[in-house]
C-alpha cells in the first residue's frame, strides 16, 4: 500500500467488525454506512446482491416487482462514491414467474433504469456461467422436462464516465494447442474467407489470449477451509456465494494495486478476501453479524 492512499479505516466513519492488512469489514446496512463514503472515492464496486428470487430466501432477497425499486437508491450512492474511471460490476441470477416457466426481465430492466435514471454507462455486459450450477428450478427442467438448466448469471459492468480504467493484459489466458502452434510455426498473411485481413500481426506472441465475455468459473468449494472452519464452529455459511476466481478476473482487470474496492453485500466477504490477496484496499458491508463471523475464516485461514 503506498503511503498517499488513506486506509479503509480513514475512509467511513464507523468502527469495522475486524480489520485485515488491507481492508475491513463493517456490520450494519449499506445503505447508510456507505453514507459515510466520500465522493468519487471508490475505484471499484464489486458485488453481488440478493436476487430477485421467486422465493424467499435466508439472506433477505426482495421479489422480481419490488426488487429494481428497492436497489435503486443503492445505485444513487454507487455512483456518488466512484471515481471518474470506476467501475461497478454488477453480478446477478436469473429467476422465473411465479408458477410459470417464463423468465423475469428483471435484469435488463434494472439495466435500463441504472443507465437512464441513475447516468450510468454500460462499459460491457459479462455472462458468469457456472457449470457445476444444479438442474433448477425442478418443477420445469427435471420434472416437466421443458427447460434446461439455468447455469448462467448475467454481469453488467457499468462506469461512471465512458472511459473507466481497464487493462486486459493483466487477465490473459492461456494460448490453445493450435495457437502455441500457429506461434511456432508462423502464419501466412491473408485475407480470410470472412472477409478479415489476417496481418503478420497476427502471430505476435502477446503472452496470452484476450478473454471472451464468457467466464466459465464453477462454484464447487465444497471443501473449501471456509466452509470446513463454518461447521466446525456451528456458523451458518452464506448459501449463495460467488467463486473467488470471478472476483479475482475483476479485481486484476479494473484496478491497480493500492486501488479501493467495495462489496457492499458483502455475504461471505469473497470481494474482501481477494482485494487483500492482490493488495488493493477494501471495506464490506454486511447485515448479518453470522455471516461476518463466518467469513473471517477466510482470512484465517
Amino acid at each position: 500500500m503506498t503511503q498517499e492512499k488513506t486506509t479503509p479505516k480513514q475512509v467511513i466513519n464507523f468502527t469495522p467488525y475486524y480489520s485485515q492488512n488491507y481492508g475491513a469489514v463493517y456490520l450494519g446496512d449499506s445503505q447508510e454506512l456507505i453514507k459515510s463514503i466520500p465522493d468519487s472515492s471508490i475505484n471499484l464496486i464489486l458485488t453481488s446482491p440478493p436476487f430477485a428470487l421467486t422465493r424467499q430466501k435466508e439472506y433477505g432477497n426482495q421479489s422480481a416487482e419490488k426488487y429494481i425499486e428497492w436497489f435503486l437508491p443503492f445505485a444513487d450512492e454507487f455512483k456518488r462514491v466512484l471515481t471518474d474511471n470506476g467501475s461497478f460490476v454488477l453480478d446477478l441470477g436469473g429467476a422465473y414467474l411465479p408458477g410459470n416457466p417464463v423468465r423475469s426481465i428483471y435484469q435488463y430492466e434494472l439495466l435500463v433504469r441504472l443507465c437512464k435514471e441513475v447516468g450510468f454507462f454500460l462499459a460491457q455486459e459479462f455472462y458468469h456461467y457456472n457449470p457445476a450450477r444444479l438442474p433448477t428450478p425442478a418443477e420445469w427442467v427435471t420434472v416437466r422436462r421443458i427447460r434446461v438448466k439455468d447455469s448462467v448469471n448475467v454481469v453488467w459492468w457499468l462506469s461512471k464516465t465512458p472511459h473507466p480504467k481497464a487493462d486486459n493484459r493483466k487477465v490473459l489466458k492461456p494460448y490453445s494447442e493450435s495457437m502455441k502452434q500457429l506461434l511456432k510455426n508462423g502464419y501466412k498473411a491473408k485475407m480470410r474467407p470472412s472477409g478479415h485481413d489476417i496481418s503478420h500481426r497476427f502471430q505476435k506472441d502477446n503472452q496470452g489470449a484476450i478473454p471472451p465475455n464468457l467466464l466459465e468459473i464453477a462454484n464447487t468449494e465444497s471443501n473449501s477451509a471456509y466452509l470446513r472452519r463454518c461447521k466446525v464452529a456451528g456458523i451458518q455459511p452464506h448459501p449463495a456465494r460467488f467463486p473467488q476466481g470471478f472476483a479475482e478476473f475483476f479485481v486484476k482487470f479494473l484496478t491497480d494495486e493500492g486501488d479501493l474496492v467495495l462489496d457492499p453485500f458483502a455475504g461471505s466477504n469473497t470481494t474482501g478476501f481477494v482485494a487483500e490477496t492482490w493488495q488493493r484496499r477494501w471495506i464490506s458491508f454486511e447485515m448479518s453479524e453470522d455471516y461476518i463471523i463466518g467469513s473471517r475464516y477466510r482470512f484465517e485461514a
